[in-house]
């Protein structure tokens, strides 16, 4: 696993060059990086990291067996395999929706997952995952980080680190070919979604291109049931009523 692995001590992003370099490379590639100085996250949003303290890479996947519409499966394959990394390390995790890992009310991990869609199919799709792993102290605007070491009191090494939570996701990837298999990723991914199940409050927020901060919506108390074939959100409001919601349509109100 090691020889599939290529570090950058200092690189922009590692999911913009494994993007650019995809086509020549094999499936399992992984770009490493002690520091990006342009780390992306979901919908634009930038990645902070400290240099070095962090797992921040990226990984090229090319299934042979998911079509354009099953796509969300490898948003599921990468949470479930940093979920069970982080059991693994002590430390009991779940997915807040889409796929960010939240270790109790804090974020612990960011994906950000960008598919290549090819006559139907996922042709390739590159894995941008940022772990926070040594970090303690974080930029006072974000609301609710934390790190594996804040959680456990314990340092790591992140050349050490990274082959391990890789082997955790390709226990789930290696057996993304089975039906069988697929449909126990549904149900585990469902047990393992952040605040399922529970009445909670959050904001409903119109599709727009405004970002998220600089728009106001309705505040509504709902819970969460799971996920609807689309990977939208399935909340069921206090009156009864079932309605989804796809990304940046609903904000979680920690």
């Amino acid at each position: 696993m090691a020889d599939s692995i290529r570090w950058f001590d200092t690189v922009d992003s590692t999911n913009t060059r494994l993007m650019n370099d995809k086509a020549d490379l094999p499936d399992k590639t992984v770009y490493a990086a002690r520091f990006q100085t342009a780390g992306r996250g979901q919908k634009g949003n930038r990645w902070e990291s400290r240099a070095g303290e962090n797992l921040t890479f990226s990984l090229l996947l090319k299934p042979e067996a998911v079509s354009a519409v099953e796509q969300f499966i490898l948003s599921q394959i990468v949470a479930l395999g940093l979920v069970d990394y982080l059991a693994a390390e002590g430390v009991s995790a779940t997915i807040k929706w889409p796929n960010d890992i939240y270790a109790g009310d804090r974020k612990i991990c960011g994906t950000l997952i960008e598919p290549t869609l090819s006559e139907g199919r996922v042709a390739a799709a590159v894995a941008g995952i940022g772990l926070n792993l040594n970090q303690q102290a974080f930029d006072p605007s974000l609301p609710n980080p934390t790190s594996l070491t804040l959680q456990t009191g314990k340092a790591y090494d992140i050349r050490e680190e990274l082959p391990k939570l890789l082997a955790c996701i390709f226990c789930y990837y290696d057996r993304v070919g089975s039906v069988y298999a697929r449909n126990g990723f549904d149900a585990l991914y469902l047990e393992r979604l952040y605040r399922r199940g529970q009445w909670h409050f959050f904001e409903e927020l119109p599709a727009s291109d405004i970002p998220a901060e600089h728009r106001s919506g309705l505040r509504v108390e709902a819970r969460i049931l799971g996920i609807d074939t689309k990977a939208r959100l399935l909340l069921e409001h206090r009156d009864g009523t079932l309605h989804a919601y796809g990304f940046k349509e609903i904000k979680y109100l920690l």
